[in-house]
């Protein structure tokens, strides 16, 4: 586990479950989808199982669990399901303005790095009106060989943003994530608001735990 830097350079935010609160909707339309294949699941088990990892991933895990061979679209079936929900509208991770508001008032930048597509961020940022925060500073796995638990994506945004790997904090909410943030030499915090989140295996594997975004200011600091 890396020692936290006691002034951040560079604050690096997953964007599912971290800024915007789309992991249940996200993860009721997956599990839904898979019953369908005929392997009942639950929103929340769908949650435990597949939460921080690209959608390609998941389709090799439920291909292994449900024994069938998934047609190449699949991936982009979840991902038109998942828009259709978006698009309804989608609520701010409570807090995190005031968050943001904090590290711009100590001229601490943050970008976001995601599993999710840039299609999907742009939906979701767009509405729940984050967007104007973070516009430009974007990074999405689709960019990089590499999805989470890799750290591909949080060093190119790092890389990108102009900051040693180091000097970097990461905000994850799932074990990928924290793995990823882990293996790219950054400090990571895990948001564990949710109950389906793997708390024990996150700390296990290095990640600060907190359960409430009007938090992190004082941990991101508290050095």
């Amino acid at each position: 586990m890396s020692k936290t830097p006691t002034n951040p350079e560079l604050v690096i935010f997953d964007c599912d479950g971290v800024l915007v609160d789309t992991e249940r909707l996200t993860n009721r339309t997956l599990a839904a989808m898979i019953t369908d294949l005929g392997y009942p699941m639950s929103g929340p088990e769908s949650q435990q199982r597949f939460m921080g990892r690209t959608i390609e991933n998941v389709q090799a895990m439920v291909e292994e669990l449900t024994g069938k061979h998934l047609p190449p679209d699949w991936p982009d079936q979840v991902r038109a399901r998942d828009l259709e929900v978006f698009r309804r509208g989608v609520d701010p991770i409570n807090g995190i303005f005031d968050v943001l508001d904090f590290l711009n008032g100590k001229d601490i930048p943050y970008c976001v790095a995601s599993s999710g597509k840039h299609a999907k961020m742009d939906i979701t940022l767009g509405s729940s009106g984050l967007m104007p925060s973070v516009k430009g500073r974007t990074f999405s796995a689709q960019d990089c060989e590499n999805g989470k638990p890799h750290p591909d994506v949080f060093l190119l945004a790092a890389k990108t943003m102009g900051f040693a790997p180091e000097t970097c904090v990461v905000i994850e909410d799932s074990l990928p994530g924290v793995q990823a943030g882990l293996a790219a030499g950054m400090t990571v915090f895990a948001y564990v608001e949710d109950p389906a989140c793997d708390r024990a295996a996150m700390k296990a594997a290095g990640a600060t735990l907190f359960e409430d975004m009007n938090q992190l200011p004082d941990l991101l600091f508290s050095a």
